[in-house]
């Protein structure tokens, strides 16, 4: 397989309340895939696209599928990649600003990692990491 482009899907409850969280975090809107529907964004610097679908959406769209409750379980974790320990503390403090919830503060592992986790408001997660 070679496929052209790989995105991901997520499950949301509130459009709205996505739309302004991501906005907050200054990523680009993906325009032409935003709808009433779903929201959509590009992530770092080769624009991974995140497409946020409505829960019931993508649920009735992929038929056999459904959706967990990310609160309470991990369907997937993104990691973004950080410049330095600094750019980590600012987007920490960007993500509380935002409304997103802090899972773990930012902290060393070993030698060469530096990094935090939180959760979007529908409890996607995220880890940030400067190695």
């Amino acid at each position: 397989m070679k496929p052209k482009m790989i995105w991901a899907n997520l499950a949301v409850t509130d459009l709205e309340r996505t739309q302004k969280f991501y906005m907050e975090l200054g990523f680009k809107p993906n325009n032409p895939h935003t709808s009433n529907e779903l929201v959509s964004f590009f992530f770092g610097e080769n624009e991974f696209v995140i497409h946020f679908f409505l829960k019931n959406i993508i649920e009735r769209n992929l038929k056999t599928m459904n959706f967990g409750d990310p609160q309470d379980s991990n369907e997937i974790i993104f990691t973004l990649s950080a410049d330095n320990k600094t750019q980590v503390d600012d987007w920490a403090q960007e993500v509380k600003n935002a409304g997103g919830t802090i899972i773990s503060e930012p902290e060393s592992f070993g030698e060469h990692y530096y990094g935090f986790v939180f959760a979007d408001p529908d409890g996607h997660k995220f880890n940030v990491f400067f190695m």
